[in-house]
């Protein structure tokens, strides 16, 4: 006599359809979220697209446009009147020296700031915080005033010069930069220092060997963002530059405009095409350390 067995039926589960009250946030999440993506793909598209046209002109450019070309390219740099590549070198000779500076001098304050005690410790991180309430653009007349002074004595920290203009980025970029620093640093274990001062080494040794490895990512953003705060800056640079040989990109694209009766599109917006591309190629790599180092401070241990 055979025995049959018999094996148990699977019933499927039945599939979960979201409520009602979800699926309509959801919805309404994601419409915002393409929504927003849009405005901020399409001026760019467009821009890309204008570079490309041969008309030279905005007014009835289209979206792809008839017999796209690198003819603007070819002007710009090509440009007898408007040294175009010598102000995108500028700016990035600028922007390159203001962060290396920056970067070194931010993490050897809050460092101090963080692991050491001293008189008026407090003070100087609440004036810091105090002074950043203010915006730089308030200081412009002031700023002016003492670098045209002082050009008299020393011409390097003058008027129309880029070290001054470096000075003056490094200064403006370590303010709050400082306190991100330290509170990057606080999220460290003091246990760490502790260790390496028990085997010997110094202060500079345990930053430079234990700590400085360890705060890649604040490092990276304070890089990243000190790059594009002095490569993207216009007033600053506008109101200290005078020659046209010492210009930044971004002051020099303001002369398309300015300086010409006709104005070309075409050669501006290839400008500002050419313009982005080192903050893309710095910026979409790095963006992971930019996030990990804005937050990483955020809690302690």
């Amino acid at each position: 006599m055979t025995h049959v067995r018999d094996y148990p039926t699977t019933r499927r589960q039945p599939v979960k359809l979201p409520e009602p009250r979800k699926l309509l946030g959801y919805v309404l999440r994601y419409a915002v979220a393409i929504i927003l993506i849009l405005f901020a793909v399409i001026p760019a598209l467009w821009v890309v697209s204008a570079s490309l046209n041969p008309a030279k002109s905005l007014i009835g450019g289209t979206f792809f446009p008839q017999n796209p070309g690198l003819i603007n390219y070819e002007e710009l740099i090509t440009n007898e009147f408007f040294p175009y590549l010598t102000w995108l070198l500028n700016s990035l000779k600028i922007a390159t020296i203001s962060t290396l500076l920056t970067v070194f001098l931010t993490c050897l304050a809050g460092y101090t700031l963080s692991r050491f005690r001293f008189k008026g410790r407090k003070a100087f991180m609440n004036a810091i915080l105090i002074l950043n309430v203010f915006p730089s653009i308030l200081g412009m007349v002031a700023i002016f005033s003492m670098l045209q002074q002082l050009g008299m004595y020393v011409e390097a920290l003058g008027l129309d010069t880029h070290t001054a203009l470096i000075c003056i980025y490094v200064a403006g970029s370590m303010g709050i930069n400082v306190l991100l620093v330290k509170a990057y640093i606080d999220s460290i274990p003091i246990e760490l220092d502790e260790s390496a001062l028990v085997d010997g080494a110094t202060p500079w040794q345990t930053f430079r060997h234990i700590i400085l490895p360890i705060m890649t990512p604040i490092v990276i953003t304070i890089g990243v963002l000190t790059f594009i705060a002095s490569y993207g800056d216009f007033v600053i640079a506008r109101v200290l530059l005078k020659s046209s040989d010492n210009l930044t990109v971004m002051v020099g694209l303001q002369l398309f405009q300015t300086d010409r009766f006709d104005q070309d599109f075409g050669m501006i917006t290839a400008g500002a095409v050419l313009a982005a591309i080192p903050i893309i190629l710095i910026y979409i790599p790095l963006q992971k350390y930019v996030i990990d180092g804005l937050t990483a401070g955020s809690v302690k241990g």
